[in-house]
C-alpha cells in the first residue's frame, strides 16, 4: 500500500514545479518520511498477537 501511494505522489510531483534543489532524491525523502508519519498513525488500529516460546516469558 505504501508503495503505491508513494509512487502515485511521485507521478504528480513530475506536474509540479519543483525548486531546482529539492528536486530528485531530496524531495522523495521528504514525502517518504511524511508518508512514515502518515503510516504511524495506523500503529495502535491492528494487534497481533505472537506466540511466545515459556522462556520469553520467564524473561518479562
Amino acid at each position: 500500500l505504501a508503495i503505491i501511494v508513494f509512487s502515485s505522489i511521485r507521478e504528480q510531483l513530475e506536474l509540479v514545479n519543483i525548486p531546482k534543489g529539492m528536486q530528485g532524491v531530496p524531495i522523495s525523502l521528504l514525502v517518504a518520511g511524511l508518508l512514515s508519519l502518515a503510516f504511524m498513525g495506523f500503529v495502535g488500529m491492528v494487534s497481533l498477537k505472537i506466540i511466545t516460546y515459556p522462556i520469553l516469558r520467564w524473561i518479562h
